[in-house]
């Protein structure tokens, strides 16, 4: 009936960069990073463990006693990158702070499992 003709996608090689890369995008290529990896590298490190718990659990009974104020060291945050979140950061679309928090802790974890130096958020978006 009908015939559906596509135009072949241009190709992206190792290397080159093209204009619709992002400049997330064209680090992950360079530092040759798996996305995949980081999507889970990202949920280890973002996950709750019991010791995050507590300082929770500290923070509300501090608010609860009322004028004295404690400082307590700040938990994670419990959430993890989602594949939404990293697909909006590689097509170069906005995305909150507190994600790109996330995939530069997630990043810089990698970049330090190769021995190579930490990157700042400028350096990614």
């Amino acid at each position: 009936m009908f015939s559906v003709t596509r135009s072949p996608m241009p190709t992206k090689r190792a290397g080159s960069t093209m204009a619709d890369e992002s400049k997330f995008q064209t680090f992950l290529n360079q530092n040759k990073l798996n996305t995949k990896r980081l999507l889970a590298v990202s949920h280890s490190l973002e996950t709750l463990r019991p010791e995050d718990r507590s300082l929770k659990l500290q923070r509300r009974a501090g608010k609860k006693e009322g004028a004295e104020k404690k400082e307590v060291a700040k938990p994670r945050s419990g959430r993890a990158v989602t594949p939404r979140a990293l697909a909006s950061a590689l097509a170069g679309t906005a995305i909150s702070g507190p994600t790109k928090q996330r995939i530069l802790r997630a990043v810089n974890y990698l970049l330090e499992q190769k021995k190579k130096d930490k990157v700042e958020l400028k350096t990614l978006f």
